[in-house]
């Protein structure tokens, strides 16, 4: 289980509503023996034989937690583990019926976790044995009860599909409402788990309203890389008398590596997979007044057909209009999408509300081809992308990016 550093079905939930709109529409979508002594030399004086050295074993000293008898223990809990001397070598921890409980060891062994939270009002009894060089073992045992259920809960949310292909921008995003303090949010990271195979080790970074947390890489993933990821926060203490709803898991695949890179200056997309330029095509976007944002964000979403309605946020200059091949690109409404009524301006003039629009030809193309997750960078128009108005940990540099962890990042990584 690595233990390190924000992830649409029956896996996500979805907790926030964002707060602005652009082009379309704003909502959100639904872990040595001793050396014997020489004798005397032939022929010498007799001696006294030397006396064999002797090695003494250091004891092994090992601390459990909880402590015993401990009561209204948070159902997360982890059997902590400190030992001097040795090293653990068997948890097991069993229901009152005796009956097993699965887990496993944190990577440093400083605790053993549980595969799932606990159950609440019910007692449990941990044995450890921890073993010293020399074989011998020192075994420890304790027993607590946990707590009832919780009257406050931190709703959560995993952006990320169990069994789903996912494009190499795709970050693991985590979602909490409320939002984590900043003085809770090491407590939370730490049940925070992602294990990548190939391994590319990465950090959370959480956003200043600590609603979301994302994971990454300095680097995008690798294609055909799997992810697996629990977010195991059920019954955690999340902040004052408050605790996590539940834990939340998915295991998910890194498909090709595509991006598409939008100049406005030329005014054109290019798309390139695995390096290489596969497609150009005109594109519109934002005018000045709704200008597109300047950044790197990822698909977010994919819809073949919806209807783009801003009325109730701007009044009488909002619109509402059907629209064919939206992909998501941030919370506040700027997709790419197929735009009829501006293919005689795609490639000379931006004439869009912040979005990128594109051919309806252009637009099935695409659609056809990209993955949630994708990179999708936009340059040179007059409006920079907001950190967390979507998917944005790509935008930031990777020591900005690190710097939003709430527990220490490797100084090697990245």
């Amino acid at each position: 289980m690595v233990d390190v550093r924000r992830s649409l079905a029956a896996i996500l939930a979805l907790a926030l509503i964002a707060p602005l709109a652009a082009c379309g529409d704003d909502s959100k979508p639904t872990f040595s023996d001793p050396a014997a002594a020489e004798p005397a030399a032939s022929g010498g004086p007799s001696a006294a034989p030397l006396p064999e050295s002797t090695t003494v074993a250091t004891p092994v000293s090992l601390t459990v937690t909880p402590a015993k008898d401990k009561k209204n223990v948070p159902v997360s809990a982890e059997i902590g583990l400190t030992v001097t001397g040795g090293e653990v070598t068997s948890v097991t921890l069993k229901d009152a019926k005796g009956k097993a409980v699965a887990g496993e060891m944190r990577e440093d062994r400083s605790s053993w976790v549980p595969s799932k939270p606990l159950k609440t009002k019910q007692a449990y009894e941990a044995t450890v044995v921890a073993t010293a060089g020399d074989g011998t073992t020192t075994t420890q045992t304790t027993s607590f009860t946990t707590m009832g259920a919780p009257g406050r809960r931190t709703g959560t949310g995993l952006y990320l599909f169990d069994g789903n292909t996912y494009g190499v921008g795709m970050p693991v995003v985590a979602e909490f409402n409320p939002g984590i303090k900043k003085a809770d949010r090491a407590a939370v990271q730490k049940r925070m788990f992602v294990e990548t195979s190939p391994a590319q080790p990465g950090t959370w970074s959480w956003t200043e309203s600590g609603t979301q947390a994302y994971y990454r890489a300095p680097d995008f993933w690798q294609p055909g890389t799997t992810l697996k990821v629990r977010i195991a926060v059920g019954g955690l203490p999340t902040g004052k008398n408050i605790y996590g709803d539940r834990d939340r898991s998915a295991t998910a695949k890194i498909g090709r590596k595509l991006e598409m890179k939008v100049d406005n200056a030329s005014k054109k997309m290019t798309v390139l997979q695995d390096g290489k330029t596969v497609k150009t095509m005109p594109v519109s976007l934002g005018k000045k007044s709704t200008p597109s944002s300047s950044g790197t964000m990822v698909v977010m979403q994919k819809m073949a057909q919806t209807v783009f309605d801003t009325t109730d946020t701007d009044g009488a200059d909002g619109y509402r209009t059907e629209i064919q091949y939206a992909q998501r690109l941030t919370w506040s409404g700027q997709y790419i999408h197929s735009a009829p009524w501006s293919t005689g301006d795609q490639g000379r003039r931006n004439v869009s509300h912040g979005c990128v629009n594109v051919s309806p030809s252009n637009a099935r193309w695409l659609f056809d081809k990209t993955l949630i997750g994708d990179p999708v960078t936009v340059a040179g128009t007059g409006d920079r992308l907001e950190y967390g108005n979507g998917w944005t940990p790509w935008n930031v540099s990777w020591e900005k990016f690190a710097a939003g962890s709430a527990l220490p990042v490797p100084s090697g990584l990245g």
